[in-house]
């Protein structure tokens, strides 16, 4: 070869090389926008299980479970297939309402741990590539956070307007300001020796709400927010997000014939909540606190707010004035819509009319303040695959709520041996009457420690349990359930695997089947790049024939079924062909 051919040979291999190379950078770059888009998804698509700490598990034998625990049972968690973990509070408080009375918003309750078990407990979740979600708690404080304390001192003080303080009425000034009713009844107003004035608290009378008009108080919560985000967190679960503004003007709410609020309407105890919830002010906050939210990237940050009110009111956190405001909300009439196909039916078209792509609704069947979702099922595990199946089928993001995976039941606890404020709070009504409601007026009762194992305790502790374990459901514990391919636990491994594996049911088109509906099935199905899958459900304690149909059975609630029937309380998902 001549030195001219040598010299031609080296440039066109020197091209060659660029190409590749150029190749090879468009081909990261495409992947990295890929990993990108999909980080910016996962909260679309996740699955979320909630965590109540003080009893999950405990390490150190003081019958409180605490992070360490958290820790040591993420495996438990991983291999049921939950992608995101929200554990409720568990910063420095007095522990009055166990957690959502906060003193101090950076630093983490001694029976819990430590920031740096916190600090841990975020890696470990990140190194199993899932998610962790803190329950913020941005309406009020604990009486004893130093901001109150400060603000309790004098009129003069430099946070003396930090919570929402106001003169009385009558006589040396010892009525309320105004007609303002708590969300759980009774006025929210409570009158302080020390300063001589009332202070305002939407919840119970140790948790005064925060004053948002100032703008020191706005700050430093945003900065509350900026902190954990930068410790790691993806995200925040926001406590009665709705009530964060009230009317400055400290209008009379009106009158209302409503005695008990509901999911739908915040309005109760005969007075509609117009001028103490659902404030403008709280849709504007929602968008200010996206935008710091979203000033923290890779991944995406989440925040699902808890709020009631009509479908309308409630979408306004998530949208106002064209900003982008909560990425979600919760929405509770899963809590309330009977076990009837019809209804559930009526429920999912409801949801999909209001909250259509890109917003995703949320299906919640049980949390730290609602009672066990196996209950009004009767206790009946059929029915809990059933929800399952639903809950890890239908377009949205689904809550559980631990235990729900063991169908753990609500116990009877009474109320005059609560330990639950509420419960302290309503003692004197006879039992009876909670029992005839359906409802739970001990939250107690949906708090009690999580069932490991059959030893003593159910392997949740060592020592004395904060409340009492369920020792007759210890066959429902996981150690029992994970040797039984048919329990309640290992279907939800089933249904959450299925769902991580197939896009369909994460990101699909939800459409109601009107063929397969009907009185007593309600059938729905999930598409999304040529693949479709059909879900039937069979609400009824009979046997319910349907149309056979060309495609792939992918799961049942039954481990036996029939392509021509579906059994009683049976679910399955179907690849159509």
């Amino acid at each position: 070869m001549t030195k001219t051919e040598d010299s031609k040979s080296t440039m066109r291999t020197m091209r060659l090389g660029h190409w590749w190379r150029f190749i090879l950078f468009l081909a990261v770059l495409a992947g990295a926008q890929r990993s990108n888009a999909q980080d910016e998804l996962w909260w679309k698509s996740t699955t979320v299980y909630q965590i109540y700490p003080r009893s999950f598990y405990d390490t150190d034998g003081d019958g409180l479970g605490d992070l360490n625990g958290i820790i040591q049972k993420l495996d438990h968690i991983q291999a049921l297939g939950f992608e995101t973990i929200w554990i409720s509070p568990f910063f420095k408080s007095p522990q009055r309402d166990f957690g959502y009375d906060i003193s101090d918003y950076q630093s983490i309750a001694p029976e819990y741990g430590d920031k740096q078990t916190c600090l841990k407990l975020i890696e470990a979740i990140h190194k199993r590539d899932m998610k962790i979600v803190f329950d913020l708690v941005m309406n009020h404080t604990s009486d004893e956070h130093a901001w109150f304390k400060e603000s309790a001192s004098s009129k003069d003080n430099p946070k003396a307007d930090w919570y929402v303080w106001k003169d009385g009425k009558g006589k040396n000034g010892r009525k309320p300001p105004n007609n303002w009713k708590a969300t759980i009844g009774g006025s929210g107003w409570h009158w302080h020796e020390g300063r001589q004035q009332f202070y305002w608290a939407s919840f119970l009378d140790f948790q005064p709400d925060l004053n948002y008009s100032n703008p020191e108080v706005k700050q430093a919560m945003l900065d509350v927010a900026r902190f954990w985000l930068s410790k790691g967190v993806d995200g925040f679960r926001l406590d009665i997000f709705n009530s964060i503004f009230e009317d400055t003007a400290f209008t009379n709410n009106p009158a209302s014939l409503k005695i008990v609020p509901s999911e739908e309407s915040p309005d109760g105890f005969f007075q509609k909540m117009k001028y103490n919830v659902n404030q403008e002010e709280s849709f504007r906050f929602a968008t200010e606190l996206r935008a710091v939210v979203d000033s923290f990237q890779n991944p995406e940050r989440f925040m699902v707010g808890e709020v009631f009110g009509d479908v309308e009111t409630i979408k306004k956190f998530t949208s106002f004035e064209n900003k982008d405001g909560l990425h979600t909300i919760f929405l509770f009439q899963t809590l309330s819509t009977p076990f009837k196909a019809k209804k559930w039916r009526k429920m999912v078209e409801h949801f999909e009319g209001n909250f259509p792509a890109p917003f995703v609704p949320t299906y919640v069947f049980s949390n730290h303040d609602r009672r066990r979702s196996i209950t009004p099922l009767g206790n009946d595990v059929r029915k809990a695959k059933l929800l399952a199946l639903f809950q890890f089928s239908v377009r949205g993001i689904p809550f559980t709520y631990y235990g729900e995976e063991l169908g753990i039941e609500k116990p009877k606890l009474p109320l005059k041996t609560g330990k639950d404020p509420l419960a302290q709070r309503y003692k004197a009504i006879p039992q009876f009457m909670v029992d005839w409601t359906g409802q739970s007026l001990n939250r107690d009762e949906c708090r009690t420690p999580m069932l490991w194992d059959t030893t003593a305790h159910a392997g949740f502790t060592s020592g004395e349990p904060w409340l009492p374990v369920a020792e007759n459901l210890r066959e429902k514990a996981v150690s029992v359930q994970e040797e039984d391919e048919e329990s309640l636990m290992n279907f939800y491994r089933k249904m959450i695997r299925l769902r991580n594996e197939n896009e369909v049911l994460q990101m699909g088109v939800l459409t109601v089947d009107e063929g397969f509906s009907s009185a007593k099935i309600f059938a729905f199905s999930r598409e999304m790049k040529g693949q479709k899958l059909l879900v039937l459900m069979n609400f009824s304690k009979r046997n319910q024939k349907v149309e056979s149909v060309s495609g792939e059975n992918l799961i049942s609630t039954y481990m036996d079924f029939s392509k021509t029937e579906l059994k009683p309380f049976e679910g399955r998902i179907i690849r159509l062909q």
